[in-house]
């Protein structure tokens, strides 16, 4: 089973719970296994994760903020290898990170850094 999981980064705006809900339906309707961190990167670091389900994602459109909750950490070196070995401990075959500019700044050097000794690097380029 291929397995996804999602955060959200930053500050909180409109529209987090809607991409939350659009990635966990279309995930679950292709037969993914579908996980969130709590409180964006520092949930990562800390492996605080949870399953998400369609139960879970329903009627949470007109709600402010995110159900993920949200930080602004900024990972050192040091903490993207915790965070790669975390993605490798969660067997995780894809990570969605929601966020502005900072977020997706992490995001980046996570890629570039070809989460070491994790097959995400050779699987999914």
């Amino acid at each position: 089973m291929h397995k996804l999981a999602m955060l959200t980064g930053g500050g909180d705006c409109p529209g987090l719970n809607a991409v939350i809900r659009a990635v966990t339906r279309r995930a679950l309707a292709a037969g993914w296994q579908v996980s969130g961190f709590r409180n964006g990167w520092a949930g990562l670091i800390k492996n605080d994760v949870f399953p998400i389900t369609r139960e879970k994602v329903s009627g949470i459109l007109h709600l402010g903020g995110t159900i993920l909750g949200t930080s602004r950490t900024n990972p050192t070196d040091e903490q993207l290898q915790t965070i790669a070995d975390n993605i490798k401990r969660n067997d995780l075959n894809a990570l969605i990170a929601i966020g502005g500019d900072d977020t997706l700044t992490v995001a980046s050097r996570l890629h570039k850094s070809g989460l070491p000794g994790h097959r995400l690097s050779e699987d999914h380029r």
